[in-house]
């Protein structure tokens, strides 16, 4: 397996994404959005985790110059102001998905995305945006509505929800099924019982802001991301 980082450009900002390459060529491209804490370990080895499997991945960098927050204030600091422009949050992930485009070995007609957390709304919002891609798939990621292209929503849509996730209450959850069924959206939500935000991440045990790790929702979401795969490619 071949890793590297990539650097491309938006509005004079330079931002650094790593992918991992399979043994093959000609294959999809999966791009991988991360959480309020930046292109990390844990996207990067999910890149890893992709390559193995047959695809070229690119763990994207939202926040730019490949920027990681170590606190919680940090976190919430880089991402606040994306969450709040989301027209520069579907800029900077188109940008990041036509750089993936040029990447050697990627067959351009097989694209997807996948995020957590914050990287499940960025994701969402690049179906939002009318991009061609064949789907996306949202890890416990947040559901805010946003305004859908004129063109509308092109991919599939796959979201992988923890029943008991703090961070998206389940008027959120209404909200957004509503939102991708008048959107004309091929659309399904899994509910997981039991299992909170961040249910992906080892890591994840902080009572106060809700997340924590929870092994069968994290091997059933992987599991129904690649039925999901296996759909759209």
């Amino acid at each position: 397996m071949k890793t590297e980082v990539v650097n491309y450009q938006l509005d004079k900002q330079s931002y650094n994404a790593f992918v991992a390459y399979p043994e093959d060529q000609n294959r999809p491209l999966v791009l991988i959005a991360h959480t309020w804490a930046g292109r990390d370990g844990f996207v990067e080895e999910r890149a890893k985790q992709l390559a193995s499997e047959g695809y070229v991945a690119m763990a994207v960098d939202m926040y730019g110059e490949g920027k990681v927050g170590s606190t919680t204030e940090e976190n919430q600091a880089m991402m606040t102001p994306l969450v709040e422009d989301r027209s520069k949050l579907k800029s900077v992930i188109n940008a990041a998905l036509e750089k993936g485009k040029t990447l050697g070995g990627v067959d351009q007609s097989k694209i997807a995305a996948i995020g957590y957390c914050f990287g499940g709304l960025v994701v969402l919002d690049l179906a939002r945006s009318g991009a061609d891609v064949q789907g996306v798939v949202s890890f416990h990621g947040l559901l805010m509505g946003s305004d859908i292209s004129e063109t509308g929503i092109k991919s599939k849509i796959l979201v992988l929800h923890g029943e008991r996730d703090p961070m998206v209450p389940l008027e959120m959850v209404d909200s957004f099924q509503n939102e991708m069924t008048q959107a004309g959206a091929d659309w399904q939500l899994h509910s997981y019982g039991n299992a909170y935000h961040a249910f992906t991440n080892k890591e994840a045990n902080d009572p106060n802001l809700g997340t924590q790790y929870n092994e069968e929702a994290d091997k059933r979401s992987w599991k129904s991301m690649q039925n999901f795969f296996a759909e759209i490619f």
